[in-house]
């Protein structure tokens, strides 16, 4: 009697999937489980990526006969750094203050301001629509912001903390990857693949950061020039919203517009600072952004929502600001293994350049 080795091998296969799935869950479930440990330690890891090059720039300089020592260039990093992180916390601290109490101011007047842009729909609509809104407990939500913006000095802090040990273990990276692979080839062939993720990211990182101050400092320059109240609070939210791929041009767009009515209750005007907005925002996003970004960092549209919406589901808004990093770093490593270079095809625009090996 001879054994048949087709069940065999399709049983191992349903228990390879079977194994794959629940890995899958359980990742996931860690990932939303300990999600805030989880951005802050993603969020060092970028600003670490930012800030390697750098260190081993400064570190190459000397003083006079002597040459600047590895540590003192991480310390100095690490404060410049920890200045930053705790000097945009702090504006974004007051700016949402600023936002809760001129929103309390408005949140008399808006109900009927905003139903009056439903007017031409007739005065049941209209009326219905202003009961709708009134009915909404403005407070609540605002306490709700507040509670979560208070989170933010915590947050700070526990970055700036992954973000030292990130720089005290930087010097033995190099010798814990060679005695963690013994294959000299393969040491090196990492060590590339990472190498491309970090200037990847790096450049996509600076190309939005432009991208986004130029777009928040003209719609606050906008604002200004209309008497708005938020245009500090506008050219911020801008700022931020623009590293939400898509999604976050659009809903600053519509945010401001909704603010010039509420605050003017003017049409005409809002309708100026609506088309305004719109072609800072499409010159910005859609001219501006890909002559920069050039053909390697275009990412496909169809990714890039995908990509959104799973890390929005998985870690909220701030999964989303990091969406289109970790679609970098997937298609970097998948174009450089053989058997997801197809992978890395789909996440790209265009597909890979021809500049793009296998290593």
């Amino acid at each position: 009697m001879t054994n048949d080795p087709i069940p065999t091998t399709n049983q191992a296969r349903v228990q390879t999937a079977a194994l794959v799935i629940i890995a899958a869950a359980m990742v996931l479930f860690l990932l939303v489980q300990a999600q805030f440990m989880m951005i802050a330690l993603a969020v060092a890891i970028i600003l670490f990526s930012l800030t390697s090059d750098v260190i081993q720039f400064i570190a190459r300089q000397s003083v006079g006969p002597f040459r600047i020592p590895n540590w003192i260039a991480s310390i100095a990093a690490l404060l410049l750094i920890s200045t930053a992180l705790l000097t945009l916390s702090s504006i974004l601290l007051t700016q949402v203050n600023t936002v809760i109490s001129l929103t309390l101011e408005y949140a008399e007047r808006a109900p009927s301001a905003i139903a009056q842009l439903f007017s031409f729909m007739g005065e049941d609509v209209e009326s219905a629509i202003f009961s709708a809104i009134a009915g909404i407990e403005f407070s609540g939500y605002l306490q709700t912001l507040a509670g979560q913006a208070g989170n933010v000095t915590s947050f700070t802090v526990l970055v700036i903390l992954f973000v030292g040990f990130l720089f005290a273990e930087r010097i033995w990276f190099e010798t814990k990857l060679g005695n963690l692979v013994a294959d000299p080839i393969k040491a090196a062939r990492i060590a590339r693949i990472t190498q491309s993720i970090i200037h990847r990211v790096n450049y996509y990182l600076l190309v939005k950061t432009l991208i986004s101050v130029a777009t928040g400092g003209l719609v606050y320059f906008l604002a200004t020039w209309f008497g708005l109240e938020l245009a500090a609070a506008l050219g911020i939210l801008t700022f931020v919203l623009n590293y939400i791929p898509n999604v976050g041009s659009l809903v600053a767009t519509l945010l401001i517009a909704l603010v010039a009515y509420i605050q003017t209750e003017d049409p005409s005007v809002t309708w100026i600072v609506f088309g305004i907005t719109s072609v800072i925002q499409f010159s910005m996003g859609n001219v501006i952004e890909p002559m920069l970004m050039g053909r390697a960092l275009r990412l496909s549209s169809f990714g890039i929502i995908i990509s959104l919406a799973f890390w929005g589901a998985v870690w909220g808004v701030p999964g989303m600001f990091l969406s289109v990093p970790i679609m970098v770093m997937m298609m970097v490593i998948c174009s450089h293994v053989p058997n997801l270079r197809p992978v890395a095809v789909l996440l790209s625009r265009e597909g890979l350049p021809d500049t793009e090996q296998d290593l």
